[in-house]
């Protein structure tokens, strides 16, 4: 039986503080994923945790989104 993407309380951290960042610099995904180089179908699959990414596309993140890789990783204000 093939399984579907394992979403992991760790992707989901990450994916929500991207998302949070996201909207608080009133980007849209698309907006994101262009200025990131990705697709926007890769930043939804990021937000919602469904993907495991690396920290290259990380780095190109944080870079889009004006913060540090690190930011991510961090506790919701």
């Amino acid at each position: 039986m093939k399984r579907g993407p394992q979403r992991t309380p760790a992707k989901i951290s990450v994916g929500r503080q991207i998302k949070r960042l996201r909207v608080s610099m009133g980007y849209s995904q698309e907006k994101l994923a262009e200025l990131a180089g990705l697709s926007q179908v890769s930043v939804s699959a990021i937000e919602r945790g469904v993907t495991a990414t690396n920290l290259d596309v990380l780095d190109r993140l944080a870079l889009a989104l004006h913060r540090e890789t690190a930011d991510f990783f961090a506790m919701p204000e």
